[in-house]
């Protein structure tokens, strides 16, 4: 198993743990993701493995966003109960795994619409990301609500959702990069640390941070000033990078 199937299997536990712990009032008040209940949330995760495990079992979302398409497809399974959620979440989540353990090695590339284009590698850290980013971000503080600590920020889970944001950032952010003449090296320290160049031309700018910030930043959850993030060099170049979104 690799290493993102393996960080996507230790999320989904700990999910599972979590939300087979829930009383009916918390699963239904609000998320960190703004619209969206803790049902909701735990919903749209399933919906993200119904997208590879079989699509009909979705509203039709051609022509829309992927953001948009997960906002019907959420929308169109909350007469659910959150039983029936958490079901519905553990049962494709197992299918899910075991389809991506199955395709992971293909040489094919996997159009995901507005997403991007990526090889079928790479598709699982897409998950890992996902289950890293709404469970820690959006079910705990300071934007979640639940108590206590959340699931480990350790390797397993970080080297992928890292390895997500590398391949994901340059195609999520193609006309934001278009304007950039200039490069920003960005270092990750700590956890899963490493080095990505943004952008093209002469390094122009640097950034400092741990990889928790960078993940929390890049998918617009913190601003720099927040999260203890240093930034130095060219102005516009910094300000074109803090811009930068990766779903």
């Amino acid at each position: 198993m690799s290493d993102a199937l393996k960080a996507i299997e230790a999320d989904r536990e700990a999910l599972l743990a979590l939300c087979h712990e829930l009383d009916d009032a918390t699963w239904t008040r609000d998320s960190g993701c703004p619209g969206w209940t803790v049902q909701d949330l735990v919903s749209h995760m399933a919906c993200s493995f119904w997208l590879a495990v079989d699509m009909s079992n979705l509203p039709d979302s051609a022509g829309l966003p992927a953001e948009r398409a997960a906002d019907l497809y959420v929308e169109s399974r909350r007469w659910l109960t959150p039983k029936q959620i958490l079901t519905d979440y553990e049962s494709v989540s197992s299918r899910g795994l075991e389809l991506l353990a199955a395709v992971q090695g293909q040489d094919v590339e996997v159009p995901l619409g507005d997403v991007g284009t990526y090889p079928a590698s790479v598709v699982p850290t897409a998950f890992a990301f996902e289950h890293y980013v709404h469970i820690r971000y959006d079910l705990f503080p300071p934007d979640g609500l639940f108590g206590g600590e959340p699931p480990a920020s350790d390797e397993l889970r970080l080297a992928p959702t890292l390895d997500w944001i590398q391949a994901a950032l340059p195609q999520q952010n193609s006309e934001l990069l278009g304007g950039m003449d200039k490069a920003v090296e960005v270092h990750i320290s700590g956890i899963g640390g490493r080095t990505l160049r943004i952008g093209d031309g002469d390094v122009a700018g640097q950034i400092d941070c741990d990889a928790p910030a960078f993940v929390r930043w890049v998918t617009q959850r913190g601003s720099w000033e927040s999260l203890g993030v240093d930034a130095v060099g060219d102005p516009s170049a910094l300000e074109t990078v803090r811009r930068l979104r990766v779903f």
